[in-house]
């Protein structure tokens, strides 16, 4: 379960590219790709393996003028559910 001190990071052979088609930033996995919107793309370019959960939401909140609580909300249940598709990880 992914908690508000847990560290975040890419699962193994997940990255982040953009398509070279639509300009849009994907998730790729083996096998698969999930297109993501601007808010999911800028929580996980903030995943550098180092920072919380707390850390990162904090630092999105801040650049974007939005309420701490509810960007760290937000972000737990993106990462949750990135998660269970086994595209992100908690770092030990």
């Amino acid at each position: 379960m992914i908690a508000p001190e847990s560290v975040v990071a890419l699962a193994p052979k997940v990255r982040l590219r953009e398509d070279r088609i639509t300009g849009r930033t994907v998730l790729l996995a083996p096998e698969r790709g999930l297109e993501l919107n601007a808010s999911a793309v800028a929580v996980l370019k903030a995943l550098d393996g180092t920072r919380s959960v707390r850390e990162v939401a904090a630092a999105l909140a801040a650049t974007h003028a939005a309420p701490a609580e509810r960007i760290e909300a937000e972000t737990i249940a993106l990462l949750s559910a990135l998660a269970e598709r086994a595209l992100v990880r908690i770092v030990p």
